[in-house]
């Protein structure tokens, strides 16, 4: 499908991709989504573990009947609070729609409910929450928007569902397509100021109160230097996989994205500072008529400011997506 919207053009004073990318921590917007409701729920993963994932289940002042449950997904240390996913649910919300902020195993509220611990291969998080979900909330069907490492694991578990994936459509913006090529960029020079913010935020994410851990693996996180090496000496070992060479591989999207059958708007700029955008422009699209690619040049890591209207351009993106696959 063609979707009717403006090319993106960055908005003053956000030029280049790191403002694109820091835009919302220099300057965050407001978190307050008045008058639409938000209620708290947790929905039991059921897979051994006692884990379960708290949610936010956000009602609309004005409800449009027949809307199905759109589900968000936030990144790499983010929570259901993240700027990104707040500003997509209040998009969707003043639409009359039903939407459902999740915090993934062991991030934000879902630390006190989890003691075990999100990574982007994680599918099965989220085949567990789709299957566990109260019946009302479904009826209508369900759509999902992940992004960046929420938009990873989206995709893995889409490809690997295929046409039995219980999904209307879905979203992915800003998704590390190649996990170990995403990690090396995160290691150039360039990055250096955004992977050691990430890498403190991961530590203090995987040792706050709530998380089962042995000594061992408190040590191997607390003494990572990069984010490699807390993928090698935690998430991978902790999971069974070799390290974080066969982790990255096993995991990556694009070993499944052929596999998907939803219809899926896979949204990235080409000039994303954390994820190198020939990623993107050398995969075949044609490949799969189930994915609509939207490339443009600029726009940052999950930024998308534009010049046109203080709503992110992704979230106008998605939500003309959407309403041509709402049913």
């Amino acid at each position: 499908m063609s979707l009717a919207l403006p090319p993106f053009r960055p908005r003053f004073p956000w030029w280049g991709p790191d403002l694109q990318t820091l835009a919302n921590f220099l300057k965050p917007p407001s978190g307050d989504l008045a008058p639409h409701i938000s209620e708290r729920m947790t929905v039991d993963l059921n897979d051994g573990t006692g884990d379960r994932l708290a949610c936010t289940l956000d009602r609309p002042s004005a409800p449009v009947a027949g809307k199905p449950l759109t589900l968000l997904i936030h990144g790499l240390t983010g929570s259901q609070e993240s700027s990104y996913i707040v500003s997509m649910a209040r998009c969707l919300l003043n639409a009359g729609e039903r939407v459902l902020r999740v915090n993934l195993r062991g991030a934000g509220p879902s630390r006190a409910t989890c003691a075990g611990q999100y990574y982007a291969g994680r599918s099965q998080d989220f085949r567990s929450l789709l299957a566990n979900l109260p019946a009302g909330l479904k009826a209508d069907g369900v759509r999902a928007v992940g992004y960046s490492l929420g938009a990873a694991m989206l995709l893995k578990y889409l490809g690997e569902e295929g046409k039995a994936a219980p999904v209307l459509a879905a979203a992915a913006v800003s998704a590390p397509i190649d996990l170990s090529v995403t990690c090396g960029r995160m290691l150039e020079r360039r990055n250096l100021v955004y992977h050691r913010h990430l890498l403190g935020q991961m530590k203090i994410e995987a040792t706050a109160p709530g998380a089962r851990l042995e000594e061992r693996e408190r040590s191997a996180i607390l003494g990572s230097r990069t984010i490699r090496e807390y993928d090698d000496v935690f998430i991978a070992p902790r999971h069974g996989f070799a390290g974080a060479d066969d982790y990255y591989e096993r995991c990556k999207p694009v070993r499944f994205m052929g596999g998907i059958r939803v219809p899926t708007l896979v949204l990235a700029a080409l000039d994303d500072p954390w994820i190198p955008g020939a990623l993107y422009s050398r995969y075949d699209w044609a490949s799969n008529r189930a994915l609509q690619p939207l490339l443009p040049t600029q726009g940052g890591h999950v930024g998308f400011h534009g010049s046109d209207k203080r709503l992110p351009w992704s979230d106008r993106a998605i939500t003309e997506f959407f309403g041509g696959k709402s049913a």
